[in-house]
């Protein structure tokens, strides 16, 4: 299941530009413009990290943690602003936020921020996985078939994890490359039909299904 991520950044363009970035990397990610949009869905049980701009117009971040706090104290937040001041970081740190960035900041950066607060405080839940038979242990990077250790290349692996985390969806070679070898990635596209080509020798049982004329499916 995608973990949920909410946001609430009052500049526009930011907003979307993080929230392409994260749902690029699998997230399910609910945004929001204003304070009184996101104070709405604090009590939301089913998000799984919040990232909070402090300036909200005549509100702030540390209102909305606050209110989150109130229905959740555990739920991971990161704030982020503008204003490099220490006291900010002190009173997010005081009202229990997990992480501190700065603008501007690189969204691969926050990406990153968020991955690893994610796998770090889901990580019981989430790092041992059923899938067609085949248990995957995300955090160990390793596949087993009934206690046989499935030897992946990184690759593989990677290719293995983008279908695990939204199965059902469809990608085209294209999303593929772009998610598992990343843009600076030069070379034909046929290395994600090679790649998946070994992965499917190696995990027969996979349903990986796929799309004639476009890509392909997990499930």
């Amino acid at each position: 299941m995608k973990k949920v991520i909410g946001i609430v950044e009052d500049e526009k363009d930011l907003n979307e530009l993080v929230k392409q970035y994260l749902q690029k990397e699998g997230y399910d990610v609910r945004s929001y413009l204003t304070y009184d949009e996101a104070a709405i869905h604090t009590a939301d049980d089913d998000v799984h990290l919040w990232i909070l701009d402090i300036m909200l117009g005549d509100k702030s971040g540390f209102d909305l943690i606050e209110d989150i706090r109130q229905h959740d104290a555990n739920v991971p937040v990161i704030f982020m602003s503008a204003r490099d001041k220490e006291f900010d970081r002190i009173i997010g740190l005081e009202k229990g936020s997990d992480d501190y960035i700065t603008k501007p900041f690189s969204p691969k950066e926050l990406v990153l921020r968020v991955n690893n607060i994610i796998r770090r405080t889901y990580k019981d839940a989430d790092t041992r996985m059923i899938v067609d038979g085949y248990e995957i242990d995300e955090d160990q990077r390793m596949v087993t078939d009934h206690g046989r250790q499935v030897d992946l290349t990184t690759k593989e692996f990677d290719l293995l994890m983008l279908f695990v985390r939204n199965r059902g969806t469809a990608f085209s070679r294209e999303q593929i490359l772009e998610r598992v070898w990343e843009t600076n990635y030069f070379g034909s596209d046929r290395v994600v039909d090679d790649t998946l080509r070994r992965l499917r020798k190696k995990l027969p049982d996979l349903t990986i299904h796929t799309i004639y004329g476009f890509g392909y499916r997990l499930g």
